[in-house]
């Protein structure tokens, strides 16, 4: 029997099932069917029969405790975006990991957003907040601050003109000063941030350049009481971008990384310029 909610055909199913999925977005435990039925604002009933049928194939997985978690299935399938550019990148990111002893990441830009793809960190240093395809905001990160100076000036804009979140206390949310910010990673060509993400924590990034587009950005992720060490850290980032960019020309990444990023839901306004949340990292 048809779901009476699903009269409207396949397009209100899928546009159910995603909204479900989307339920776990951000989420760092597991949620009940009820928790995911009120996320997705959806009656408890659907909402049990998508979870039962993604459990069936993998999307979900049901703890001991009956609430329920990503599955292996879905999170595997998850892995295949991005997976070139990370197989480009990795090993330079091991590279800089290796020389410096600090928290490394890759990230390119969703939306609004740093989508992180890959990174290479050690338990005993500074716990970060990042996670491999994890999204934080532009303007709070250094990888997000080097990818938002590489888009264009109304999208620079636009950005700036939302209520912007602020993480920490430290967090700038001020749009002329943080205009001025983008201005100078534009013109110097990296990025610091000073626990914008996380207190105690400092983030200097670089921009990995394709065909003249900046694609992704690298970072460093160390600790507050090392700030003396930024000038001394910068060359090996802006180094390890660049090989990375290097070896992103000797292959066929660039076609590649304009798929990595999938649709955003975030939006400015209803007469956004096209393309403001295109999936590639523009």
């Amino acid at each position: 029997m048809t779901d009476a909610g699903d009269r409207h055909g396949p397009h209100s199913v899928i546009n159910r099932v995603l909204a479900v999925l989307a339920t776990f977005e951000g989420t760092p435990g597991s949620l009940t069917v009820a928790g995911i039925a009120q996320r997705a604002d959806l009656p408890v009933s659907t909402t049990y029969r998508i979870v039962a049928s993604l459990e069936e194939w993998g999307a979900l997985r049901k703890g001991s405790d009956g609430r329920y978690q990503i599955g292996f299935r879905l999170w595997s399938l998850g892995q295949q975006a991005g997976r070139r550019l990370r197989d480009r990148a990795h090993p330079f990111l091991q590279d800089l990991f290796d020389l410096t002893q600090e928290n490394v990441h890759l990230a390119i830009r969703d939306g609004l957003h740093s989508l992180y793809v890959d990174k290479v960190y050690n338990s005993r240093k500074l716990p970060v907040v990042s996670r491999i395809g994890g999204r934080l905001p532009l303007h709070a990160t250094a990888v997000g601050r080097v990818l938002l100076a590489a888009q264009p000036d109304w999208f620079v804009d636009a950005y700036l003109a939302r209520e912007l979140e602020s993480p920490t206390p430290n967090t700038v949310t001020d749009p002329a000063v943080l205009a001025r910010v983008i201005a100078d990673v534009r013109r110097e060509g990296f990025s610091v941030t000073y626990e914008q993400m996380r207190l105690g924590a400092i983030s200097l990034a670089a921009p990995i350049v394709y065909q003249e587009e900046t694609v992704a950005s690298v970072a460093l992720v160390f600790d507050i009481g090392q700030a003396g060490e930024v000038d001394r850290l910068r060359p090996a980032v802006k180094g390890t971008a660049d090989k990375i960019g290097r070896a992103m020309r000797g292959g066929s990444a660039g076609a590649v990384l304009r798929r990595v990023s999938p649709p955003t839901s975030d939006r400015f306004s209803s007469d956004e310029k096209p393309g403001l949340h295109g999936a590639g990292p523009g």
